[in-house]
């Protein structure tokens, strides 16, 4: 694969892209609820966004772009796809109780985490990304709307109906209802 030349005065593509890393991993991770796909999705969209480097706006939000490409990557590999969240092993044994915990208390947390992971399972992938892109990577409605390529009004419009979505799904779980948005 040819490298884009580096522009003058312009940070490489390495500074900029690097320290994201984990937080697009993060975000794939969420979006294919699974550790390979994750791992693929952001090694093509590290690929696309190092070919496309070239096109890429000095003084533009390269954040907001490695998010697109990536968001973009998944939708067009991945439409209509409806994946499950997997509860990895590594992920219980990160999580030690804390001195003062019984082992009830320990299940009742991770019975909620779970209730949780599946409302999230359940959400469409539009109102999921959303919600990812606003209260896990914390970004701004601005860097939202660049990263989806829609007005910002949209995306306040989109995280209400999200949230909302969520909350139902969550009552449903709470009162022994069926999933489903």
């Amino acid at each position: 694969m040819k490298v884009p030349e580096q522009r003058a005065g312009a940070a490489s593509f390495e500074e900029l892209a690097m320290p994201l890393f984990d937080q697009l991993y993060n975000f794939a991770r969420w979006l294919t609820q699974d550790t390979a796909e994750a791992e693929d999705l952001v090694q093509e969209t590290f690929t696309k966004a190092l070919r496309g480097f070239s096109s890429f706006q000095d003084g533009t939000n390269f954040r907001a772009w490695m998010y697109r490409i990536l968001r973009n990557s998944f939708l067009s590999s991945r439409t209509g796809l409806k994946t499950m969240i997997p509860l990895d092993a590594e992920d219980d044994e990160s999580l030690l109780p804390a001195e003062n915990t019984t082992p009830e208390s320990v299940l009742i947390e991770r019975a909620d985490r779970e209730t949780v992971q599946q409302a999230l399972t359940d959400l469409p992938v539009r109102f999921r990304e959303i919600l990812l892109l606003c209260e896990v990577e914390e970004m701004s409605y601005q860097d939202i709307a660049e990263t989806l390529a829609i007005p910002v009004g949209t995306v306040m419009s989109r995280l209400f109906r999200a949230r909302k979505a969520l909350r139902n799904l969550l009552r449903q779980a709470a009162s022994g209802g069926k999933h489903g948005v």
